[in-house]
């Protein structure tokens, strides 16, 4: 996960303009559009956001969902058929936004961020919505549709969601993006699992960069989806007219779940630090078991060292009695030899008496 994600405009740019960037210019984008009431469903993919106007006349609920990038023509259409806000339009465009629930007279803008598991990496996602009397608009500009199951439920006759209004379809969408915290949130828990066994039996180089690399996604983890406690915190407390009471009861279960969702992140955040603390104790005790052998041996070759250096120096002896007269002894030899090993051989037990090593 980048550290920076947000897209934007150069400085100076007019509020409200929608400009694609060179990569998105040339990227598609689809359109699908659920058209329900309690007893009747229709569910098409179209070509144009056009299309969409035959169904505002009607009192079924609209879900419209734009998977990909869409154009700044189609945002523009969409603005203009739905009355959007240009502002908000725009935060659609340039991905990588804070969450945030904007409420305007007749609709609500929510942006939420959905956590995403790739092969070896983790990203964060921004999914859009538009709450308006009886319709919502949602965009999302990943590979795969997160709402599969949203339309599964909506698919069958008589579902919860196809007896309720639109205020309720969006916290369907809300719960799903919420909830898929989960998952991510339970692989970090097995990385970090198995982190810790290879912590604790054999730490290397290699397992300090992956605990960096952990720290560093919960840490962007964090900073994107915290704020949606507070988006959730909003909307509740806003009494706006599109979201009824019963469906309040709902959000505040989604609410329990933003918070149950930054717990475990903070768990997380805090097994990582303390994991990191562990490494570097394990490394400290390894160089100090290092240092102890090292001192060990040292200490063990100084007396022999000294012996040698004693029976090293070229003193004649022919001159004086007094010039190591061992020297011609003729058991000279093996006798320091044998100095040597009792004071080596003593001395490791004395070290091994102290518990030394």
């Amino acid at each position: 996960m980048d550290y920076f994600t947000k897209r934007y405009h150069a400085p100076g740019t007019a509020p409200g303009t929608l400009m694609p960037t060179a990569e998105e210019a040339g990227s598609g984008f689809r359109i699908t559009l659920i058209d329900y009431t309690e007893s009747d469903l229709r569910e098409v993919e179209l070509a144009t956001t056009k299309q969409c106007k035959d169904f505002l006349s009607r009192p079924s609920v609209t879900w419209i969902h734009i998977e990909g990038y869409a154009a700044p023509d189609t945002l523009r259409d969409l603005g203009t058929l739905f009355g959007l806000h240009p502002l908000a339009l725009e935060d659609v465009m340039n991905v990588g936004q804070r969450p945030k629930a904007e409420a305007y007279d007749d609709q609500l803008f929510v942006i939420m961020s959905l956590p995403v598991i790739h092969t070896d990496d983790i990203s964060v996602e921004q999914v859009s919505l538009f709450h308006g009397d009886n319709f919502v608009i949602s965009f999302h500009q990943g590979e795969v549709d997160p709402f599969e199951e949203v339309r599964k439920r909506l698919r069958v006759a008589g579902s919860g969601i196809r007896k309720r209004g639109a205020d309720f379809l969006l916290y369907t969408l809300l719960d799903v993006v919420i909830d898929t915290g989960f998952p991510v949130l339970e692989y970090f828990g097995e990385l970090i699992e198995d982190l810790e066994d290879e912590l604790l039996e054999t730490p290397t180089t290699r397992t300090l960069k992956r605990l960096h690399h952990y720290k560093r996604e919960l840490l962007l983890l964090r900073r994107m989806l915290w704020p949606q406690r507070d988006v959730l915190n909003t909307i509740m407390r806003s009494d706006h007219h599109l979201v009824h009471e019963d469906t309040i009861l709902y959000l505040r279960d989604c609410y329990d779940h933003t918070i149950q969702i930054m717990e475990l992140l903070e768990s997380y955040r805090d097994m990582t630090t303390g994991m990191l603390d562990v490494y570097l104790s394990s490394a400290s005790n390894r160089m100090n078991e290092t240092m102890r052998v090292l001192t060990v041996i040292a200490t063990v070759f100084i007396p022999l060292t000294f012996i040698a250096g004693v029976y090293g120096m070229n003193f004649n002896t022919g001159k004086s009695p007094w010039s190591m007269p061992e020297l011609n002894w003729y058991y000279g030899y093996p006798v320091v030899w044998l100095v040597m090993i009792v004071v080596a051989v003593g001395l490791l037990l004395y070290f091994k008496r102290k518990g030394w090593f």
